[in-house]
């Protein structure tokens, strides 16, 4: 009798776990302010985390930890490294700002003055680009 998976084809591209199962079932983030350029910084440790607080996280959520540790940085490169959906990393990201162990926030140049970047000089960017 033949096992039920070896007829299943071994696929490398495709994560072992599936995205439900890392979110437990949650499909959004519950938070809106989340976006592909938010900024995201991990909070300053006091040291009194236990062994047991670290091990509640996924690991993906470790993962995000690290990389936010040293400088922020944003959700779409956050995504980009741990290989998952933008909506599962605003889940995850949810998660540790909920828990007080990252704080979000938009770049620089929107939260000084809520402005939107010149236009005119993206124009000239863009129409360079295309030049190109």
């Amino acid at each position: 009798m033949k096992h039920w998976t070896e007829d299943l084809d071994d696929d490398g591209d495709e994560p072992l776990v599936r995205p439900y199962t890392i979110t437990g079932g949650r499909t959004t983030a519950g938070r809106d302010d989340l976006t592909l350029i938010t900024l995201i910084t991990a909070q300053s440790s006091s040291g009194t985390d236990t062994s047991a607080e670290r091990h509640a996280l996924q690991p993906e959520h470790r993962t995000v930890l690290r990389m936010c540790g040293r400088r922020p940085v944003a959700v779409a490169e956050i995504a980009a490294e741990l290989d998952l959906p933008v909506s599962v990393t605003k889940i995850l990201i949810s998660d540790l700002i909920d828990a007080g162990r990252v704080s979000a926030r938009p770049p620089l140049a929107f939260a000084q003055n809520g402005a939107l970047p010149d236009m005119t000089l993206l124009e000239a960017v863009r129409d360079g680009l295309r030049q190109l």
